[in-house]
């Protein structure tokens, strides 16, 4: 059973029936009155009549005979048309009837269960919330750490009051005391912690927090790295073009526009057109994106003199890097 309905296709009811064009009773009957009227009176004409074939009165029998039976076609068409429209009246609301029990099923089945489109939609929107909270969980420890680091130096208030100044005999702040920064930890703190249990990450990113130049760059990529994310643009999902160290050294050096176009190593078309979008139609955003911009232009230039090519190419891949890589090419820095 099953075979033989996979090898006909699915009948559609009622109103996929078509008209066989057979013969019908009005035909019969029409057919059996003219044979009739036809015997009637050409047997009138023959055995009655005086014989008499004159033009006018062969045209008369002529109509006599013909004209009845024309008649009796006409009254049979027009009986057999409207038979077969109400016929395919029958069939268009049967259809209509069927077209309305499938909508009301389906729409009974629907509020059952959600539609697979729907689903997957849903689980998108699940993944993205989730990439959101675990990015905002990162920046409240960021912003926690700068909370502690200023609770640390309070202290320090009343001494200002009485006059006194936290300096050495020779006049040298006390933040000179400080080991420069190195840069590993400044690598390591422009890519921000993996995860909450990035113990080295968050060592390296309070270390940077307490070097004031390198502070500033951080919490403007923390500023531009937050409103991406609002768009659902995320630094690890983007696979830039790694570019050649000689070519990152002609930007700390000054070289604009075409001579470091490599750097601008972003394709990713959906995220380019959504940055550029919000450049666009956010001002907050363009001004965090320009400050961002011209901050890691500083830094990269005090950066690239004392780094190794190694040590490039891992400034290249951090996160920091790869947001001044997607705001550079919006913002027309390679151009």
């Amino acid at each position: 059973m099953a075979d033989t309905n996979e090898s006909r296709p699915t009948p559609l009811g009622l109103y996929d029936r078509r008209d066989r064009g057979g013969v019908s009773g009005i035909e019969i009957t029409a057919a059996a009155l003219s044979v009739a009227w036809l015997l009637l009176a050409g047997g009138f004409f023959l055995f009655v009549s005086d014989g008499d074939t004159d033009g006018i009165r062969f045209l008369l029998t002529l109509m006599t005979l013909f004209l009845p039976v024309a008649m009796i076609w006409v009254a049979a068409t027009a009986t057999r048309a409207s038979r077969v429209m109400r016929e395919e009246s029958a069939r268009l609301q049967t259809a209509i009837d069927a077209i309305r029990h499938a909508y009301v099923a389906q729409a009974q089945g629907q509020a059952g269960k959600p539609d697979k489109p729907d689903q997957a939609i849903s689980k998108k929107l699940d993944d993205i919330a989730a990439a959101q909270k675990k990015t905002e969980t990162a920046l409240a420890m960021f912003t926690s750490t700068r909370v502690a680091q200023a609770n640390t130096v309070a202290p320090a208030a009343p001494m200002a009051a009485t006059g006194e100044q936290p300096a050495l005999a020779l006049g040298t702040p006390a933040d000179s005391l400080d080991p420069p920064l190195s840069n590993a930890d400044l690598i390591r703190a422009l890519n921000f912690p993996e995860t909450a249990q990035d113990n080295a990450g968050f060592a390296a990113l309070r270390r940077a927090l307490k070097d004031r130049p390198s502070a500033q760059l951080v919490q403007a990529a923390q500023d531009v790295l937050t409103l991406l994310s609002q768009d659902g643009i995320y630094m690890d999902d983007l696979r830039p073009d790694a570019a050649r160290t000689d070519v990152w050294r002609r930007f700390a050096a000054g070289d604009r526009g075409r001579a470091i176009a490599a750097l601008g190593g972003i394709r990713d078309r959906s995220s380019l057109a959504l940055t550029a979008g919000r450049m666009k139609q956010d001002p907050i955003f363009r001004d965090a994106a320009h400050h961002f911009l011209r901050l890691f232009d500083k830094t990269f230039a005090r950066f690239a003199p004392t780094a190794t090519d190694e040590e490039i190419a891992d400034f290249a891949n951090t996160r920091t890097a790869r947001a001044f890589m997607l705001l550079g090419r919006v913002a027309g820095t390679f151009d």
